[in-house]
């Protein structure tokens, strides 16, 4: 339905001279006007999200919606019409409740202070009369007011010493017309239009209750036939709504399996691969629609949500349909070899195990896939099917692998404690050898452990280190043996660090400067003996820079010595 089709279905509705038996139309057409507009406005988001996404620039400015602003005009006008009408009936109805009240007022009155008979017929007929042309008063008071009057004409019937001469014939007058009112109730069983059944069964009420008296001996007999009459009506009208919701009901119910079908329908879109095949979905799917149309209301609620979500399968259909013939073949078939390309990479990454590399390289492909655009509702879905599938073998594999690997490094931190409380408990004993080889050991347990979680490894190596280095200095060696002794504990403690092979690279590195920097001392030391006089003076200095040259050429030395353990140990 299009904007003009609401404005000319709202003129019609509106045209109506009783505002009151369209207002729920007008009310609901307004709704579906809204829901329309606010569909046709996400449409042209996506439509500008598309062309933004294909590169192309789209003027998208709010505009005035001429339409939108002549419908809202005509609701406009028909509200103000109908709140107008809705104030002059409630004042015209306050003002039929003064009259009544008056007339109460005048028939309390006659009853209580007329003495002459014929005044005071002329009178009570009067103000009958009146009473019986007096419009609708406000729902709440009908019956009070009603009762009230009703009371004081039986009062009026029952206390007047002179009205007991007219007082026979008018109450087998009146029950004569109650008896006419009972069978035209009874007659209404007849009337199978309930809107016309409920507002005359409440005129035939009205009309009832504003008669006089019956005669004694007959009001209980006509009593009961009035409210057997009437509960009967009541009935018919109670069963037809309850017959309603059931069949709203039903009516729901069948929408949902029509809506069932277009879901499913719908999600088999993607087999579609050319314009028959289009043209005969789109025939099936039209029929559905009108099937639908066949079938009446629900529940507002429920009736909106299934219209809701029929329109959303729908829309899926034909925006896919208009897909389908707008974009061009030949782009479709370069993002086809430019997709496949991408899988054939995904497929070849799927089985590493280098998980950080491998997945940066992944969610670069998957950017570029998601870069390249639509291969076509032809290919589109397969294409992204293997994609993912082979994204998906490598993300699974690595969430297995590290789930696995958090499980085990968490065995492994509890493993590593333990082994430090061992370690502290460790007593060095007087034999030095086998103190290191006991150290030594301790060193490859940690080391062969494995790792831990990345949270914990700082801590729990630099426990080990601190309780290590404390046996270490309790070892009881001297010169060199305890330089290399501490040396290679130092290389072993690194080893058990995360970071083991940063550590040693750097420990070579430093190495390697402290022995240019002793060649380059050597150097410049043996550069100044050719300065040095043969004298007794110049012996002195001779031997103590020979003396330097050597401590200098024994730590060179000792580095290298160093550097050959690190080699060793890597």
């Amino acid at each position: 339905m299009e904007k003009k089709e609401f404005i000319d279905r709202l003129k019609v509705l509106t045209a109506n001279e009783d505002v009151f038996a369209v207002s729920r139309n007008v009310n609901e057409l307004r709704g579906q006007f809204e829901d329309f507009c606010i569909e046709q406005d996400r449409l042209k988001q996506v439509a500008l999200l598309e062309a933004q996404e294909r590169g192309e620039t789209v003027d998208f400015t709010n505009e005035p919606d001429p339409l939108k602003e002549e419908f809202y005009a005509v609701f406009g006008e028909y509200r103000d019409r109908r709140n107008k009408l809705s104030s002059e009936k409630k004042l015209e109805e306050e003002s039929n409740l003064r009259k009544k009240k008056s007339l109460i007022d005048r028939l309390k009155t006659l009853i209580e202070s007329e003495e002459n008979i014929g005044v005071a017929v002329e009178t009570y007929k009067e103000i009958h009369e009146s009473w019986k042309t007096v419009g609708d008063i406000p729902r709440e008071k009908r019956q009070d007011i009603q009762s009230e009057y009703s009371k004081l004409l039986e009062s009026f019937f029952f206390n007047l010493k002179i009205y007991r001469e007219l007082k026979d014939h008018d109450l087998k007058r009146n029950f004569q017309l109650k008896k006419e009112i009972i069978t035209k109730i009874e007659a209404l069983l007849a009337n199978d239009i309930i809107r016309e059944l409920e507002a005359q069964i409440k005129l035939l009420q009205n009309e009832f209750d504003s008669l006089g008296p019956v005669p004694k001996e007959e009001w209980e007999v006509l009593k009961n036939e009035y409210w057997t009459g009437v509960k009967a009506v009541y009935q018919k009208i109670t069963d037809f709504y309850e017959g309603k919701r059931e069949e709203q009901k039903q009516n729901i119910e069948r929408k949902q399996v029509l809506l069932e079908q277009v879901k499913a329908f719908v999600a088999m879109i993607g087999g579609i691969n050319d314009a028959k095949g289009w043209e005969a979905a789109t025939e099936t799917l039209l029929n559905i629609q009108n099937e639908w149309k066949t079938i009446g209301q629900g529940p507002r609620k429920e009736n909106e949500e299934l219209w809701s979500a029929l329109r959303s399968e729908c829309d899926v259909f034909f925006a896919a349909k208009k897909a389908f013939y707008q974009v061009i073949k030949d782009k479709f078939e370069v993002v086809v070899k430019q997709k496949s390309s991408l899988i054939e990479q995904v497929k070849a990454l799927k089985d590493s195990t280098d998980w950080k590399t491998t997945s940066e390289k992944i969610i670069r492909l998957q950017q570029s896939w998601k870069n390249l655009g639509s291969a076509g509702q032809k290919n589109e879905q397969k294409l992204w099917k293997d994609f993912r599938s082979a994204c998906d073998a490598f993300f699974e594999n690595k969430k297995q692998f590290f789930a696995k690997e958090d499980e085990d490094n968490t065995v492994n931190l509890e493993a590593k404690k333990v082994l430090i409380t061992e370690i502290e408990s460790y007593v060095v004993g007087e034999d030095v050898q086998q103190v290191i080889t006991d150290l030594k050991e301790f060193s490859n347990r940690f080391n062969a452990i494995g790792k831990v979680p990345f949270k914990d490894k700082d801590l729990v190596y630099q426990s080990f280190k601190n309780v290590l280095d404390i046996h270490y200095k309790k070892i009881k060696l001297e010169g060199a043996e305890k330089e290399k002794v501490m040396f290679q504990a130092h290389l072993d403690t690194l080893k058990s660090n995360p970071n083991a092979a940063k550590l040693i690279d750097k420990e070579r590195r430093d190495l390697e400067m402290m022995i240019a920097k002793q060649q380059q001392d050597i150097n410049q030391l043996e550069n100044n003996l050719g300065f040095v006089s043969r004298s007794k003076a110049g012996d002195a200095l001779r031997k103590d820079v020979e003396h330097k040259v050597n401590v200098a050429k024994d730590r060179i030395k000792e580095y290298k010595t160093k550097i050959k353990l690190l080699s060793t140990n890597e």
